[in-house]
């Protein structure tokens, strides 16, 4: 496992591996531990006060990396397009925003034309239908749920949407789907713990049903061998 095969390395950015480590620098001694075997990283809340944007902007400027900010905007419209407009001017590669059209729309004119992908939440994937009851959101399957959500943003002019890998083939039958991008967290290589995660599936399995990239962070940057772990799930893609 310590090399690529070459169809590996030509499916690479379909595995987004992300940082959620405390700070910065060791964000940055991840990504170079797991080396050329990963190209797109995801960088959250969680290291927002850790340096997280500079983070962001030395992978992408001078180890060209793809970047995935992962900061789920969700105020008034106004609020949400003066932060994507800034967050826009450091040419990174996907943001994410709350799934309810009028910040999905907000966030779009903030992008104003750049290459930045706008991605909704749709239902995070560390929630179950008691987290819902709880949280007051409307009865019904979650997963119907998820894809209604994701239909309604994706009409709003949303780039893609993140759900569960559970969902992905769902939202990808939906016709707002057809050249958008389903990103998945919840994705748990085949034998790992599923952690925090509720709505969970492994990498093949989240490919085949729709996703264009997966989310993976603990499998990875809590193993003795992060690179060793990064190549796995890759391969695990491959052959799925």
């Amino acid at each position: 496992m310590s090399d690529l095969s070459p169809t590996a390395a030509h499916d690479l950015d379909k595995l987004i591996v992300a940082l959620d480590v405390p700070n910065a620098l060791e964000g940055l001694e991840l990504a170079q531990k797991i080396g050329n075997a990963a190209s797109f990283y995801k960088i959250g809340l969680g290291m927002l006060t850790g340096g997280g944007l500079a983070l962001a902007n030395e992978l992408k400027q001078e180890h060209g990396k793809r970047i995935f900010l992962d900061m789920k905007f969700f105020d008034i419209g106004a609020t949400v397009e003066k932060a994507v407009r800034g967050i826009a001017q450091y040419d990174l590669d996907f943001l994410t925003v709350h799934g309810d059209p009028y910040v999905v729309k907000a966030a779009k004119e903030g992008a104003g034309g750049k290459d930045l992908k706008i991605l909704a939440v749709t239902i995070l994937t560390s929630l179950d239908r008691n987290d819902l009851d709880g949280a007051l959101v409307k009865e019904g399957d979650i997963r119907d749920l998820v894809q209604e959500r994701a239909g309604r943003a994706l009409a709003a002019g949303a780039d893609g949407v993140i759900a569960s890998p559970q969902e992905a083939a769902l939202i990808r039958a939906l016709p707002e789907a057809r050249g958008k991008l389903i990103v998945t967290p919840g994705v748990r290589p085949s034998g790992s713990d599923a952690g925090d995660q509720k709505r969970i599936a492994t990498p093949a399995t989240a490919i085949k049903d729709g996703a264009d990239h997966i989310v993976v962070g603990r499998p990875i940057w809590q193993a003795d061998n992060p690179r060793a772990a990064a190549i796995a799930i890759q391969k695990e893609i491959v052959q799925g």
